[in-house]
């Protein structure tokens, strides 16, 4: 048996937040992450169009030898996760495997809640598939989410704005937007990956009261229990702990940023997709 990297896709920088956090939790892996930069953002785009280039970027993982690919990416995950596990994936590989962000969050988020009523700030396509909604109500029915779109919010975490005049004046809008459709929340949701290095941000506009929650360590966890849960998948990923970078974009350009993300200096490739 030839053992493989864990994938990790994201559209472009975001998903970095996640990997970081993984590799602290399971640091035994290989991991291989795509950054699809040179189609970013995601956020924007339509349903078929998403799951187009989410599908590019499957196969790509599979080509590479990967069985287990994580979206992390909300927006993905959103718009492209089930029709690639309920349609590709049968006709791909009954072995490979497909995972996303915004369940593992749905299914511990209303833990965090005491009003039962959650805010989830996200991206314009993931606000609009309502994913997080109808998630979070098959394990936590009883619970008020009241979702705000942030779409300024990616662009100035990219452009190293987020100690700027111009997020707090964006952040605090949509904060206040939020609260204002639902002034019971006492947790709120980062559902994007960009979002936590606004935090700092988001905590200076947001009453003390209420809980920011951040996906990485929910995901990292998720992940764990998982490969816990399959061990005929667990069995397939190589454990030399190494870590290897791919975008599509100029790859000067995403190793001036992903630090940013990441927290220390990566090397990527680029890497053309179809």
């Amino acid at each position: 048996m030839i053992k493989q990297p864990i994938g990790i896709f994201d559209s472009g920088y975001g998903g970095l937040t996640i990997l970081k956090e993984i590799v602290e939790t399971l640091p035994q892996y290989d991991y291989l992450y795509l950054g699809d930069n040179a189609r970013a953002p995601y956020g924007i785009k339509d349903f078929e169009t998403v799951y187009e280039y989410t599908l590019q970027s499957v196969k790509w993982f599979f080509n590479q030898g990967c069985s287990l690919v994580i979206l992390a990416c909300n927006t993905a995950s959103a718009k492209a996760l089930r029709t690639i596990q309920q349609n590709d994936l049968p006709n791909i590989d009954i072995n490979k495997r497909v995972l996303g962000v915004i369940r593992p969050t749905s299914e511990v988020i209303g833990t965090f809640s005491k009003s039962k009523h959650v805010g989830v700030l996200g991206t314009t396509g993931t606000v609009q598939s309502n994913s997080y909604v109808i998630e979070i109500d098959k394990f936590f029915p009883h619970i008020t989410i009241t979702q705000e779109a942030c779409p300024e919010w990616v662009s100035l975490v990219e452009n190293n704005q987020c100690a700027s005049a111009e997020a707090d004046h964006y952040v605090k809008m949509h904060i206040d937007q939020l609260l204002k459709k639902d002034n019971n929340i006492d947790t709120i949701l980062l559902g994007c990956t960009h979002y936590p290095l606004l935090l700092n941000t988001i905590q200076q506009y947001t009453p003390k009261n209420i809980s920011i929650v951040s996906q990485g360590k929910i995901i990292a966890n998720s992940l764990q229990a998982y490969l816990t849960r399959h061990p005929q998948i667990e069995l397939n990923c190589s454990k030399n702990g190494s870590r290897t970078f791919f975008t599509t974009g100029d790859s000067t350009d995403f190793n001036n940023h992903a630090s940013l993300f990441y927290g220390e200096q990566i090397a990527a490739n680029q890497v053309i997709l179809p």
